[in-house]
């Protein structure tokens, strides 16, 4: 029985695994956007007076855009983070596995 719990447990961290990898993709696409987006800005903005109101408001979504890109990094972190206990745990379940299989088979 342990050997089948070990398996079925293993699929879903591998599962996890995989989700876990798409969102950092997703991440990386959505920073690389972002960045793109703060270029555009920042050229835009050099077209105009410091002191008019389009730079101004340019200069306040620069700022919203860097807030967001901060959140983008702890939001990756956090994911990069629970990926390396996902993979900490494969490696555990499939050891376990491993010794339930030698275990179960020998003579």
């Amino acid at each position: 029985m342990g050997l089948i719990n070990s398996t079925i447990r293993l699929n879903m961290l591998w599962a996890q695994r995989l989700d876990l990898e798409y969102k950092i993709q997703l991440i990386t696409q959505s920073q690389m956007n972002l960045s793109q987006s703060v270029s555009d800005l920042m050229q835009v903005g050099t077209q105009y007076d410091e002191d008019s109101p389009n730079a101004k408001l340019l200069q306040q979504r620069q700022a919203k855009l860097q807030v967001l890109e901060k959140r983008l990094v702890q939001q990756m972190n956090q994911y990069k983070s629970r990926l390396q206990m996902v993979d900490n745990e494969i490696e555990s379940c499939t050891s376990m596995r491993d010794k339930n299989i030698e275990r179960m088979f020998k003579y």
